[in-house]
């Protein structure tokens, strides 16, 4: 893994455009190019230009020789709608050395929509807290990735996750085959979260879920308070004396274990990642998933 694609590296580049194309195209420089263009993975054939096609696939020396356009079709020649729904309820704003949940979040859904984009998908964007809901379709023109850039910079968390009917065009869109990329810590008060993987599983598209943890959640490590504070109640929790590591451990991985089992039950690609993971683990499990649902 590239030492460049440590979090405290991507974060450092203020620019959200230059720092996805910096971890997408850091992440590829190993892989090799022709299995990552054109309209599928081998090519198998030509058919005949429709004026939807991509001017980019058209064969020139098919059209020298008979004077016709003639597109060169693959084996795989899919287009799929991804959809970034970012968490962006309070929670997010949890800070482990220096970096946020937030920012890690929106770093990551920047360098997988940069990578979509660059696929040729529709890429999408839905921002998840109380206070507002913002959802952007998803289309293909950059102009449209430019607003997705600045909407991922724009992006405040506030308030509490909700399963808004407003996002009810998330769920009702076109009937085509959907790769929703979901971003969030998973702290849910009433089960708001797993309701919305419930709904996104019952209709059937595929769906990755990055659980973003900070290492000082995980270890219990408070050295130095008096008491923490749910970000989302405004709730204290009185500190005396020190935490039972111990104890403390079992039910952090009976949490994870749980999640796990269920999201994994309705066919949803777990990825747990800590703020200090370097981004292409998730590129890597993005791809893993997005060849599936190409196949």
């Amino acid at each position: 893994m590239s030492k460049l694609l440590h979090p405290k590296t991507i974060l450092a580049i203020k620019d959200l455009q230059l720092a996805a194309k910096t971890v997408a195209d850091g992440f590829l420089s190993g892989m090799h190019a022709s299995r990552m263009k054109g309209t599928g993975l081998e090519f198998s054939q030509y058919r005949s230009y429709q004026p939807s096609d991509d001017l980019r696939w058209l064969d020139w020396k098919m059209y020298a020789r008979s004077d016709r356009y003639y597109v060169r079709q693959s084996e795989i020649e899919t287009s799929i709608d991804i959809q970034l729904i970012v968490d962006a309820s309070n929670s997010m704003l949890h800070e482990d050395k220096g970096i946020t949940k937030i920012d890690y979040a929106r770093y990551l859904a920047a360098a997988i929509g940069y990578l979509s984009h660059q696929q040729g998908d529709a890429t999408g964007l839905s921002v998840m807290q109380s206070a507002q809901v913002f959802s952007l379709a998803a289309r293909k023109e950059s102009q449209h990735m430019a607003r997705f850039y600045y909407q991922l910079e724009q992006i405040q968390p506030g308030g509490n996750f909700q399963h808004p009917m407003a996002l009810k065009q998330l769920f009702t869109g076109p009937h085509k085959r959907q790769l929703f990329v979901f971003i969030s810590d998973f702290y849910e008060q009433q089960a708001e979260i797993m309701q919305m993987m419930d709904t996104l599983a019952a209709m059937q598209h595929q769906v990755i879920a990055f659980h973003l943890v900070a290492e000082n959640e995980r270890q219990a490590s408070f050295k130095g308070y008096q008491a923490v504070e749910d970000l989302e109640t405004g709730e204290l929790l009185q500190l005396d004396g020190a935490i039972d590591a111990n104890a403390y451990a079992v039910v952090w991985n009976q949490f994870i274990t749980q999640l796990k089992q269920r999201l994994t039950a309705k066919g949803i690609l777990y990825t747990q990642l800590s703020l200090q993971s370097p981004l292409d683990i998730a590129l890597r499990d993005f791809l893993l998933q997005y060849n599936k649902i190409r196949r």
